[in-house]
């Protein structure tokens, strides 16, 4: 045996890579692409430094304007990648943005758009007992992202546990949670959307489901059907309330 190499924690096959000093090896590739004006889209991008000590970063898109006195709804978007793999700087999250910054004519936080997101427990709901793959994924995962919650059922991930935040309070006033028929992680986002609406909240929550797909669909495939139709609704939801300065 070689002592010379480092010696594997945790390895979650094709995800991401734990060695024994602490370093960690992303196993998916994050393709970096610059930020120039989108030829089809006409969407302007830059790149920022938040934190340069630890390199947080972001990417900022501008619709073409219409109008110099048009106000534009501001969004602010977190990726994919269960808070541990990819960057929004790779060709699936750039192409996706610039479609819906062109759309929805985005740049106040009034709603939260959920799409598809990461909500899980230590208990199966609704039909995650029948997709064993993609829970044992999440179930070996999910101590990882949270070595404080090894028992998969941190707050901050199971929302409507026991120990979950107050929802009630969720400050802003309309919320959409999308959903996608295939994906293991369906029920939990339904599971969220019913218990924002009994929880006395003063807002207004509504749901998208699709048909027949999973779990980041449109990320992969932005001119079928079913994508477009997703990205106009969130569009339609982004530009509601939206007062014209002209």
């Amino acid at each position: 045996m070689d002592s010379s190499k480092p010696e594997v924690v945790t390895d979650y096959p094709g995800i991401i890579r734990v060695y024994k000093d602490g370093h960690v090896e992303r196993l998916i590739e994050a393709e970096f692409v610059p930020p120039p004006t989108h030829p089809k889209t006409g969407v302007s991008s830059k790149d920022i430094i938040i934190i340069p000590e630890s390199n947080v970063s972001a990417r900022l898109f501008l619709p073409k304007p219409t109008h110099p006195n048009q106000k534009l709804p501001l969004l602010v978007y977190f990726h994919g990648g269960a808070f541990c793999v990819s960057l929004p700087f790779t060709p699936k999250y750039s192409n996706y943005l610039n479609v819906l910054v062109a759309e929805a004519n985005v740049i106040a936080l009034l709603g939260i758009a959920l799409v598809h997101p990461y909500f899980w427990g230590s208990e199966p709901i609704g039909s995650e007992a029948l997709n064993q793959d993609g829970k044992a994924v999440l179930d070996r995962l999910s101590p990882f992202l949270s070595p404080a919650n090894p028992d998969n059922n941190d707050p901050r991930v199971n929302l409507v546990s026991t120990d979950g935040p107050s929802l009630v309070g969720l400050g802003c006033r309309r919320v959409l949670v999308c959903v996608a028929e295939k994906d293991v992680l369906r029920d939990r986002g339904w599971r969220y959307y019913e218990a924002l609406g009994r929880s006395g909240w003063m807002g207004v929550v509504e749901i998208m489901e699709t048909d027949g797909e999973g779990h980041g669909f449109h990320l992969n495939d932005l001119d079928c059907e079913k994508a477009k139709d997703l990205i106009t609704r969130l569009a339609a939801f982004y530009n509601r309330d939206m007062t014209s300065n002209f």
